[in-house]
């Protein structure tokens, strides 16, 4: 049998997507089965988020781990015996080492879809050796900084990431819940307007979903009122943040952007929050529209779930946050900070470290917290403490059983118990503001899709308990989905409507008819008929990636009762993190051991690339 043909029965048992086949057969026929194989096998790492495909990799044992099939053993012998698969590679036209506009690239020991190298390699170059300083008058940056934070014993890192941003064109502020993220750059964006005169500055907030962007205003709008400026210098800032589609300004029904090299974004000034949910294609895109001049600061969490998509650029960037600064970088840190900033031992990508800073302190989470504790104990791996945390008397987590049905019925209990407040709202009819603002306290979390466990079957078994109660009315006709009270994620964007991947909206009756009413950025509302709706999804249960760059008052997180390779360390620390005051998870001890055990596995080779 042909390869071909056996890559169409790896689509029928779903071992690859239909599009890997296609691509494999269009880059290699049937007389170059190696590479056919190959070719389909970085297409299908690709949608699994790998940025490129080891050659190492290319064996029955790699392929497709965890899935019951012999196909993978058949597919690596229709392709023959290949004993040098850098050599068989190369003998195809559709594979280069070098910048020819080829299919596949194979770069050292890597083989990438051609995309996927051009972003890494932009991204790569972008934070490895781009990163220039920002002339700036020591003096006068210290006295400013003086001003914005307090004086302290211990070094202050909020104010070493402040001074770090304000010196160079590209920062990179991580830190986890609480560190103070959007408190830094409200004093770091204050320190630019009093440093920058009667110039004015064009500050530019953006996130990577509308969810994000929304607490981004929020938060930043918040910090920023309660710092000294006066009356034109708050005006100089800006009031609200935009998703990155809407920044980029994506067109409908197209891959082209408004933005890009030859269109470059106006603005002085970028600021990009929850950038470990930002993908490798992304990023680069993000890259590609910044003018010259402008300086862009990343915050986000290294140790969050990556993107969704392909690559892990914040957790690759990270990974040199614990190599130090360079000798002169030290030194210019602690003139400006009057701390003593110690030096690194490594030169390896100093350019880029001289760019990072590590927000090392909770101001949210303190010994006090179970939910800060526990998700210090997951960031470890540490499973033996993080079970002990649950018996350590801390009322703001707990742990139940999903080991009987009885479990699972409780489960669906405390979700409706979760969500009474915004099903009480709906009963007053009060206004669609305060049903959103209420709805979002509480939500059940998911590491999966499909299933009892899943999103797709909480919320059937959420909804159908609620019709049980009758606190929700039965959809008319019977075939419709919907019904006033229906709360739904939208899972496509829509710049038409502006409406964008993670926008949270909530079906009401206010005398038009039912319509979907979203919060926006700015704090207004606004409605849409059901029927003008990008795809969505209902909301009661969303997974833990799509919660990423939202919290709520009360998180549950439901693990399935059978550990899965996609529940990892970083989805149960996400998971954790998403709640402000209280945790509930639902979990055999097993599954959860497991999961605090295993890693999330990115294969790219941008951490090689900054050096």
């Amino acid at each position: 049998m042909k390869m071909s043909q056996w890559l169409q029965q790896a689509v029928e048992q779903k071992l690859l997507r239909a599009l890997d086949a296609q691509f494999a057969m269009m880059v290699a026929n049937d007389e170059q089965p190696a590479v056919m194989l190959a070719a389909a096998l970085v297409s299908h790492d690709a949608g699994e988020g790998h940025v490129c495909l080891p050659l190492a990799r290319l064996t029955p044992e790699y392929c497709f781990v965890g899935r019951q099939s012999e196909l993978p053993e058949q597919l690596f012998a229709a392709a023959g015996e290949v004993s040098d698969w850098k050599n068989t590679l190369l003998l195809s036209h559709a594979v280069s080492v070098n910048d020819d506009a080829t299919p596949l690239k194979l770069i050292g020991d890597r083989l990438y879809l051609n995309r996927m190298w051009q972003s890494e390699r932009s991204v790569a170059q972008f934070f490895g050796t781009e990163n220039r300083p920002m002339p700036m008058d020591e003096q006068q940056l210290a006295a400013v900084l003086n001003h914005l934070f307090e004086p302290t014993n211990d070094i202050d890192w909020q104010k070493v990431a402040a001074a770090v941003a304000l010196t160079r064109r590209i920062s990179v502020i991580s830190g986890g819940p609480g560190t103070g993220k959007t408190t830094t750059v409200a004093k770091l964006l204050a320190a630019l307007v009093q440093l920058s005169g009667e110039s004015p500055l064009r500050i530019q907030l953006a996130a990577p979903t509308g969810k994000a962007a929304a607490r981004l205003t929020e938060s930043l709008g918040s910090a920023l009122r309660r710092l000294p400026l006066s009356d034109k210098q708050k005006e100089a800032l800006p009031d609200d943040a935009c998703t990155l589609h809407r920044l980029l300004g994506v067109q409908p029904n197209s891959q082209r952007l408004r933005y890009h090299a030859g269109n470059p974004l106006h603005l002085d000034v970028l600021v990009v929050d929850e950038a470990s949910m930002v993908d490798l294609p992304m990023m680069a895109k993000v890259i590609d529209a910044l003018p010259a001049h402008a300086r862009v600061i990343f915050l986000g969490d290294r140790d969050q779930l990556a993107s969704v998509e392909a690559g892990a650029v914040l957790g690759d960037i990270c990974h040199y946050v614990t190599y130090g600064y360079s000798a002169a970088r030290a030194q210019e840190l602690s003139r400006i900070t009057d701390y003593l900033i110690p030096a690194g031992k490594s030169e390896h990508a100093s350019t880029l470290c001289d760019g990072l800073c590590l927000l090392q302190k909770s101001y949210r989470f303190d010994s006090q917290s179970g939910i800060g504790q526990l998700a210090f104990a997951v960031n470890a791996s540490d499973a033996r403490q993080a079970q002990a945390t649950f018996s350590l008397g801390f009322t703001d987590i707990t742990k139940q059983p999903l080991r009987e049905s009885n479990d699972y019925g409780a489960m669906i209990a405390d979700a409706l118990e979760g969500y009474s407040a915004y099903l009480e709202l709906m009963r007053k009819q009060a206004e669609p503001e305060l049903i959103l603002e209420a709805f979002g306290r509480y939500q059940l979390l998911c590491a999966l899709r499909e299933g009892p466990f899943g999103v797709s079957g909480l919320n059937e078994r959420v909804e159908h308990a609620l019709l049980n109660k009758r606190l929700i009315a039965r959809p008319k006709p019977a075939s419709s989905r919907w019904y006033s009270g229906r709360p739904i994620m939208i899972t496509r964007n829509d710049s038409t409507l502006g409406l964008f991947n993670g926008d949270i909206g909530i079906a009401l009756e206010r005398g038009e008819g039912l319509r979907v009413w979203f919060s926006l950025p700015d704090g207004t509302v606004k409605s849409v008929q059901p029927s003008r709706l990008p795809d969505h999804d209902t909301a009661f249960a969303m997974t833990v990636h799509k919660s990423q760059g939202s919290e709520f008052d009360h998180a549950a997180l439901v693990l399935p009762n059978q550990f899965t390779p996609v529940v990892t360390r970083e989805l149960v620390y996400t998971a954790i993190t998403r709640a402000r005051r209280r945790l509930s998870l639902y979990a055999d001890d097993r599954v959860l051991e497991k999961a605090i055990m295993t890693r999330t596995e990115r294969r790219s080779g941008l951490i090689d690339g900054f050096n």
